[in-house]
């Protein structure tokens, strides 16, 4: 009871907090309002956590505290003296996208051959809807160049982590929507960089190998390796299977320093460099890490699973934060309509990936997984991938409005779902 009325209190401070800086932005005084809207969203994200029907937003809450005093106050979140914070980008989604490789193993592949009707529509559906409506918004809204190019990049990345959650939440199938994410992810590196030229070339110059290089070592180089410390850590497949895998995986990253070598037009020196770089970072340190891991922590999965999704969940607050920090100049200029034009790109996508899905004759439970597939993007990708462009202030603002939303009308969504079980 003492909890209850602890969140209640903390409620009412968080009510009077917005007011309070309602006043200040009403009489001309924005500046002042900054630490009371702050304090208002701490409070809230606090106060939240005591009300069964919104404890699900208190994190989305917490990136809205993030992306608040990073509006009010961008010179803490973009640099450290000499060190520049949007350096921390590409680590922490590798660092992310390695916690969802280590809790994946290959037999999450095997949606594809149970269900194939499923993964071709919500993966065609994934690469055909997101990006014309992305084109089709940079097009009528007149954008600036480098802020319409990313909005059409937000458009061509692969689905959001966050959409399995939102299957689960909404009793989708979390099976067919872990199978169309992997999948929409192992195929990025050659369809985002193809749909960016199309599409979003017109906008700002895309190179195809620097793109394709940059997605192949910020999301399947890590992927990779969370597969190779799985493999390790959980030590249940037999030698023959192990080789055949470590096999695979070896190729993946030869594959990968020979596009290195073709992006960077380096000489088989470079190339050799790279290699034994890649090596290094995504294939003898998983194995070791999970060595070490599994005699330290007896393989702990769930603590495992655990501390990798703490190391997510702040790691995507960190980027969203540089990025409005770094952009905020642009954000002030073109932040409302781009915040519409991406509540419509995204709302779009739950409807058309429903929809298309309802035409295909695909049950209920199937419809619901296409819709959060279709309309959750990997803004992390993306941010990522305007930082290697050099252009995060610009290109990177699309991703970061769009992340935290998709969150919140994922959230709202999967809850209103919930209430209605499928009738299958």
């Amino acid at each position: 009871m003492k909890k209850i009325n602890a969140y209640k209190i903390t409620s009412g401070f968080a009510v009077l907090f917005l007011i309070i800086s309602f006043f200040f932005i009403f009489t001309g005084n924005l500046a002042n309002s900054g630490p009371f809207l702050i304090s208002f969203f701490l409070l809230l994200a606090f106060a939240v956590r005591g009300f069964a029907a919104f404890k699900g937003f208190a994190y989305t809450i917490w990136i809205f505290t993030a992306v608040t005093a990073a509006m009010f106050y961008p010179q803490y979140f973009t640099s450290a003296g000499s060190f520049q914070f949007k350096t921390l980008i590409v680590p922490l989604l590798q660092i992310i996208m390695f916690g969802m490789g280590s809790q994946m193993s290959l037999s999450d592949f095997t949606g594809v051959i149970k269900m194939p009707k499923g993964v071709i529509i919500g993966v065609g559906s994934h690469y055909i809807i997101m990006p014309l409506v992305a084109f089709a918004i940079s097009r009528i809204f007149n954008f600036p160049p480098e802020i319409a190019a990313g909005i059409i990049l937000i458009g061509c990345v692969p689905s959001g982590l966050a959409s399995n959650v939102m299957s689960y939440i909404a009793h989708a199938n979390l099976v067919l929507a872990v199978t169309i994410g992997a999948i929409s992810t192992l195929i990025s590196p050659f369809v985002t960089p193809f749909l960016m030229k199309m599409l979003g070339g017109q906008y700002i110059e895309v190179n195809f190998w620097s793109m394709m290089l940059d997605i192949l070592n910020m999301i399947i180089l890590p992927i990779v390796a969370g597969f190779i410390f799985n493999l390790f850590n959980e030590n249940k497949e037999k030698l023959c299977s192990k080789a055949i895998q470590l096999t695979v995986f070896f190729i993946i990253i030869l594959l990968t320093d020979l596009v290195f070598m073709k992006a960077k037009q380096a000489d088989i020196q470079g190339f050799l460099m790279a290699l034994l770089k890649s090596m290094s970072w995504f294939y003898f340190l998983p194995m070791i890490g999970a060595i070490a891991f599994r005699h330290f922590l007896k393989g702990d999965k769930k603590l495992m699973g655990q501390i990798l999704s703490l190391i997510s969940m702040v790691g995507i607050a960190v980027i969203i934060t540089i990025i409005t920090a770094t952009g905020r100049d642009s954000l002030l200029k073109v932040g409302a309509l781009l915040l519409v034009t991406s509540l419509l790109h995204n709302l779009a996508g739950y409807s058309l990936g429903y929809g298309v899905s309802w035409l295909f004759g695909m049950p209920e439970k199937d419809r619901r997984t296409v819709a959060f597939e279709v309309g959750m993007q990997n803004g992390g990708l993306a941010s990522g991938l305007a930082l290697q462009m050099g252009k995060i202030a610009t290109v990177g603002l699309a991703p970061a409005i769009f992340g935290p939303l998709m969150n919140v009308t994922g959230s709202a969504l999967a809850s209103w779902w919930r209430s209605k079980p499928p009738k299958e």
